[in-house]
């Protein structure tokens, strides 16, 4: 049966590798050079995208130190992933380059111009991830005693994007007309001012760089609240997601995709992708086996409650692993928080780690061999309804094993299912995510 193929990318962070196994970089992927490797690995399995993910502080959450969060690598070192995504561009030609860039931590004339350059640099291929930032301790760094309320923030967020939409279109079409007898450049005429003055930013415009041929940026999201998935709607040409388990992924998707409707979009123009960590081995119980030793080693307890407790804002070491969480609230990451905890199931702390498979990034299972795994994705994507994957690793540490057991064990697999592309027929990332 002629199945419709699904989009494909990679979660990842401009932190540590897997240092400390005999597959990683060596923990000192500060030259980029490691993660620009994964980016060619990933365009020869034709990958839509790599996906940087980014925080702007270092995480005291769990236990209220630094400890836990330094003696694991979690969220920290982390580098500015902008450079990496120039360098990844510059050594591929089809893959999308995406990474994150915080509302808070970027003025918005500032975010436009560099989205407008990397979007030059990599001939039509980055896209911004958008977030509004989720720690107090972040909002530390910027002159701030804490973050605003979580609705503020949203607020704060739409006004950020209708300014920073109206910076790329200060440039009409053709501004830049290069006429060599006239000797003009750009027509002036064709270039304006946009006096935005709001609530909360205000800029006069216009963008200085040049407009690009590409159109507007792409633009990423990940809205797991209410609000969340309504802002993700209203503006995400592609939506990173978590759900709970084959209905819960698409209860998400028909929910998310019903809001772009109300918000006068076409919800064809938006691709879910649902994050999944995948364990592959040779046989079913060699998989099994793998997964059984992560999930039950007390590092990973800790390193995951650590990596929530990092987003959510939450510090999951007050709690016992043996009883069921009381229910909680959070100006961090309510979404993700809500998913972790499962309301009402009667589960205790350490069986909702072990479900999440490493902080919040499994949707659902997926352990065995290369066939078995993607035969489960296609039947999974069946059921959702589309429209693809990003690959990560618990608490998204990587190895070169790792990549090289999606890229070269899984890929193919679904490429023989002809569940995801063989070649590329696109050359930006907007067209590439409308392929299918």
């Amino acid at each position: 049966m002629s199945v419709k193929p699904f989009h494909m990318g990679w979660f990842m962070e401009f932190s540590p590798d897997e240092w400390n196994g005999p597959f990683g970089g060596g923990g000192s992927p500060w030259s980029g050079e490691f993660y620009v490797e994964m980016a060619q690995a990933l365009e020869r399995a034709c990958f839509d995208l790599i996906m940087a993910a980014d925080t702007l502080m270092v995480s005291e959450a769990y236990g209220g130190s630094m400890e836990t969060y330094l003696k694991h690598a979690l969220l920290v070192p982390q580098h500015d992933p902008a450079p990496l995504a120039a360098l990844m561009a510059s050594a591929t030609s089809h893959l999308g380059i995406a990474i994150t860039l915080s509302t808070m931590g970027y003025p918005p004339f500032l975010l436009a111009r560099l989205c407008r350059t990397l979007d030059h640099i990599s001939h039509g291929r980055f896209a911004w991830n958008i977030v509004t930032t989720a720690e107090n301790h972040a909002a530390q760094n910027f002159g701030l005693d804490k973050l605003p309320d979580r609705q503020l923030r949203y607020d704060m967020a739409d006004e950020y994007m209708e300014l920073v939409c109206q910076l790329f279109d200060s440039w009409e079409p053709g501004a830049i007309v290069m006429d060599r007898e006239t000797d003009v450049y750009a027509d002036y005429k064709k270039v304006h001012p946009i006096n935005y003055k709001g609530k909360f930013f205000s800029s006069r415009g216009p963008l200085n760089t040049a407009p690009s041929p590409y159109g507007r940026t792409v633009f990423l999201q990940a809205g797991g609240s209410p609000r969340g998935r309504t802002f993700a709607a209203k503006y995400a040409d592609c939506i990173i997601a978590i759900g709970a388990g084959v209905e819960g992924m698409k209860s998400y998707r028909d929910d998310v995709l019903a809001r772009a409707a109300e918000a006068g979009r076409n919800p064809n123009d938006i691709k879910v992708l649902f994050c999944v960590t995948p364990t592959l081995g040779d046989t079913e119980e060699e998989a099994q086996a793998k997964h059984q030793r992560m999930i039950t080693n007390p590092s990973f307890i800790e390193q995951s409650l650590a990596f929530i407790a990092g987003i959510t804002d939450i510090d999951f070491s007050k709690f016992d692993l043996d009883k069921e969480l009381p229910h909680l609230t959070t100006n961090g990451e309510q979404g993700s928080l809500d998913m972790f905890a499962q309301w009402g199931s009667g589960k205790k702390l350490r069986q909702l780690v072990i479900e999440a498979s490493g902080g919040l990034l499994a949707s659902v299972e997926l352990v065995g061999t290369p066939d078995k795994v993607a035969e489960r994705m296609g039947e999974v994507m069946r059921e959702v309804g589309g429209d693809g994957y990003l690959i990560t690793s618990p608490s998204m540490k990587i190895s070169r094993r790792y990549v090289s057991e999606i890229t070269d064990e899984l890929v193919p697999a679904l490429q023989r299912r002809g569940l995801v592309r063989t070649k590329y027929t696109k050359t930006t990332l907007r067209d590439t995510l409308k392929e299918f």
